[in-house]
């Protein structure tokens, strides 16, 4: 099939970009506790006021397979505004005091907290540890009253991420479309990140 050839609905984006088809979900109640340990030698840890290249050494190990590149497009005084936030809360989790994961809420939102950020480093997927932590994150946005919890999630995250969200208890209320120049292409990203998203050069 040709550019010239294509059904009506579809849609050409421009070569060099990096198109996310993007998933959001909520939670307006807290759903019932399920009682989950940690994997041997996990634990959680909030951190205060994260040193900046700390916070993003994490970032990158947790996200780069994923293609997270949001809070590397941030200046240090942009990033620094964030996450130093008294109402952002960085949680790492650790394997052994090696950091292997990142929980992020933002609660700068009167009556909902977002799940701004979620995930494991490759050491502790498949290990148990997610269900863990999404049942802290859990406990932890609903610690006060709140409206909603919400997350959101695109076709670049984890297959199972989609899925394991639903079961936890989120249910999608929105698609969005989110389109940016492709981070592997400006250097934001190696061009090795996220080796399931095609990259499309530039022309």
């Amino acid at each position: 099939m040709t550019e010239l050839e294509l059904e009506e609905g579809f849609y050409l984006l421009p070569r060099g970009t990096l198109p996310s088809l993007v998933v959001c979900l909520e939670m307006t109640e807290r759903p019932p506790p399920r009682h989950c340990r940690p994997p041997d030698g996990v634990s959680l840890r909030h951190v205060h006021q994260p040193d900046l290249d700390w916070y993003r050494a994490l970032f990158t190990k947790v996200g780069e397979p994923w293609v997270w590149y949001g809070r590397r497009l941030l200046t240090d005084d942009r990033l620094r505004a964030v996450i130093h936030d008294p109402k952002i809360e960085v949680r790492v989790v650790e394997h052994h005091g090696s950091p292997e994961g990142l929980m992020e809420l933002d609660f700068r939102k009167d009556g909902e907290v977002e799940l701004a950020y979620f995930g494991l480093a490759d050491a502790l997927i498949g290990s148990g540890a997610g269900r863990w932590l999404m049942e802290e994150a859990i406990t932890q946005a609903f610690h006060a009253p709140i409206r909603r919890f919400w997350v959101h999630t695109c076709n670049w995250d984890h297959k199972a991420a989609l899925a394991f969200y639903q079961r936890s208890g989120f249910k999608p209320y929105r698609f969005a479309l989110d389109l940016d120049p492709d981070p592997r292409l400006t250097g934001v990203l190696p061009r090795s990140a996220g080796p399931h998203a095609p990259i499309i050069e530039a022309g």
